[in-house]
Parts: C-alpha cells; structure tokens; sequence
C-alpha cells in the first residue's frame, strides 16, 4: 500500500514540475535591443519578443482608418521595420523610446502591443498659475 501512495506522490510531483519548469521556456518573452536581436536571429525566431529602441525620425505612417501604424525602432546601429495595429499611445512620437511587444515575420516586426517611454520628470503646476503657464509646463513635458 505505501509503495501506491509513494509513486502516486512521485507522479502528481513530476506532473506539477513540468508544468512548472517545462512550459517556462516556451513563454520566456526576451527583450532585446535591434543589435541583439541580429547577433542571434536564429535564438529568437518564432518567439515573442519585446524589442525596445527609439523611433526613428520620419519613418511613422499611420492611417486613422485602418489604424495601421508603420515605423523604425532603432538602437543607432540596426533599424527594424515595425507594424502595429491599433491606435498608439498619446505620447507616442518620433525620436521618442519604445518597446514593442510581438514576433518577427517576413523581415517585419510585428507589434501586438506598444509601450512608450516617458519622461520620469514632473513638475506639478504651482498654486496661482494661469492656464497659458500650464499649457506651457503640458508642451515641455511631450
């Protein structure tokens, strides 16, 4: 009888270590840089990724419509084309850092989620401020 419950034990332990630790490699999302993301093409194909840089200056499309979003996330030494669909953040721009979330298909990175950084600097508007100084202080921080 002690030997059914030790390999019941034994069973219900191996099961619940390869959920644990067999399906971990398979949802690990890396983040990687262009550069990298080159060094090693053949390590991160067919995986998610989240691939940070800057957009590129002159390289965002987006079409209202569609809201298809076409641009560069660069590193200063490799470029990658990227496509998003969906309407991007408000702070979104060009020569603004970014990380995208997605995989690589046909040369295209394609976003399933975009995450834009921001300034951690604020300055809160002082008592007594008019809204024109406010408005200011909104236009600096973009």
């Amino acid at each position: 009888m002690r030997r059914k419950y030790l390999l019941g034990i034994l069973i219900i332990l191996g099961a619940l270590g390869y959920m644990l630790f067999g399906g971990l490699g398979r949802n690990l999302v890396y983040f990687v840089t262009p550069s990298e993301y080159f060094l090693e093409e053949a390590r991160y194909q067919n995986r998610p990724l989240r691939l940070g840089g800057l957009v590129k200056e002159g390289t965002v499309a987006y079409d209202r419509d569609s809201l298809e979003l076409r641009f560069v996330l660069t590193d200063g030494v490799k470029e990658v084309p990227v496509y998003h669909r969906g309407t991007p953040p408000g702070m979104f721009r060009e020569g603004q850092g970014a990380v995208v979330e997605g995989r690589f298909q046909g040369g295209v990175f394609q976003s399933t989620n975009l995450l834009v950084k921001h300034s951690e600097a604020y300055q809160a508007p002082e008592a007594g401020w008019t809204p024109e100084e406010v408005r200011r202080l909104l236009q600096e921080a973009r």
